[in-house]
């Protein structure tokens, strides 16, 4: 049978002879983007280019993060732009999300950090585990920046494995006393609020713990050689009384913690992509104006195949992001999927910065080219919120049912 313009299948439709290649964007994930979409993802690179590019390399050298940068953040609607509207956030989707993450994390995963913390680790479970009275409290002043939050679950002895902790919440009259400390905490120094996890009877629980709280401190760890344009550090609880009120009333057990871990990967697969992309991006143009032997960096069959290898695994990265997203929304994302893309995109950023330091010879390692910086910083993303080794056993075990986690 001859097929005509009117029986012709859609996956039969003849290609065009004028297809143009877009090196930037392969496979066309621009058409996937609502134009909501395109106008929040617009907005965060603005801002990004604009305000954060021109202040990062002095911020990374100094060690320093302003604070104004969450409440600018906050004007603009970057903070928990999935949390509704009637809490002060821009009830937007998770792609949306992702987008805004990709932009910031294109100039520096530091400054991405204390963003996602905010969002994804402080709103979110308040969001989705607190009281309306919590929600109604807290959530509009950290959707605006007023107040900046944290999250406490890492401890000096238990990273990997949580479910030891050993900070412990004791009853007391009008609420608890809290003993314990966490490490490596993104925005403690200049916290408000911290949501720390704790064990009540051996259970484990939430509370906001706020600022001014009595045996609460929260000491700056000094000296990282990565996220240096995010402040880092411990919280401390000695005898720290949280009132009633405060502790958090749904969310009991590993899958309160888990829970907002699971959507601060999904916007960390996201982001991991837009520090590739600069690299790349950097790389590629780096090699076009650099001239060795009387020819282009470009001219090598070598460095042409890194590009390529760069292209392929972004554009890859991306488009699963993408999809990702869309199962999010769709309420149809299993916790290892979050886990696949967490390590695939950390892991091949990270191989991509790793590619574009080489590109660039000796002058890689001057910060004034920017790819080191990105590099030290993959270092640490491809590690938090799960190291790639506890990504690959999460999906280890969703493939055969075996824990690995524990000999046990």
């Amino acid at each position: 049978m001859t097929q005509t313009a009117e029986t012709r299948s859609p996956r039969s439709v003849p290609q065009r002879e004028d297809a143009v290649f877009n090196w930037e964007d392969p496979l066309d994930l621009e058409s996937e983007l609502t134009e909501e979409e395109r106008m929040v993802r617009d907005t965060a690179r603005g801002y990004a280019q604009d305000k954060l590019f021109p202040r990062v390399l002095m911020d990374n050298r100094e060690e320093r993060f302003d604070r104004a940068i969450i409440s600018d953040m906050g004007a603009l609607g970057l903070l928990g732009p999935t949390i509704p509207e009637a809490y002060g956030g821009a009830g937007l989707g998770y792609v949306a999300y992702g987008l805004i993450t990709r932009e910031i994390e294109r100039v520096d995963s530091g400054y991405r950090s204390a963003m996602s913390v905010q969002s994804s680790l402080v709103m979110h479970p308040i969001f989705a585990y607190g009281s309306e009275a919590q929600r109604k409290r807290y959530l509009p002043k950290l959707a605006s920046g007023e107040i900046v939050g944290c999250f406490g679950l890492t401890e000096p002895d238990h990273g990997s494995d949580p479910g030891s902790m050993v900070t412990r919440a004791l009853k007391a009259p009008g609420g608890y006393r809290l003993t314990g400390s966490k490490m490596w905490i993104t925005n403690s120094p200049i916290a408000d609020l911290a949501l720390v996890w704790a064990k009540l009877d051996g259970v484990i629980r939430g509370f906001l713990v706020e600022r001014g709280t009595q045996g609460l401190s929260t000491p700056k760890i000094e000296g990282k050689l990565s996220l240096r344009a995010s402040i880092t550090g411990e919280i401390v609880l000695e005898d720290a009384f949280v009132p009633e009120e405060n502790l958090l009333p749904n969310a009991k057990g590993l899958a309160g913690p888990f829970g907002c871990l699971n959507v601060a990967r999904a916007g960390i697969a996201w982001g991991a992509i837009g520090a590739a992309e600069f690299c790349w991006h950097r790389a590629r143009q780096y090699a076009l104006d650099r001239k060795q032997f009387g020819r282009p960096l470009a001219a090598n069959q070598l460095v042409q195949k890194k590009l390529a290898d760069m292209q392929t695994e972004i554009t890859l990265g991306l488009h699963a992001v993408l999809r990702l997203g869309r199962l999010l929304e769709a309420g149809r994302a299993a916790p290892a999927a979050v886990s696949l893309l967490k390590r695939n995109n950390c892991g091949k950023a990270l191989e991509i910065a790793r590619m574009a330091r080489d590109i660039h010879g000796g002058n890689g390692i001057s910060d004034e080219f920017h790819v080191m910086r990105v590099l030290c910083n993959l270092e640490t993303v491809n590690t938090y919120e799960g190291t790639h080794d506890i990504h690959a056993l999460i999906l280890g075990r969703a493939q055969t049912g075996i824990q690995a986690f524990t000999a046990r």
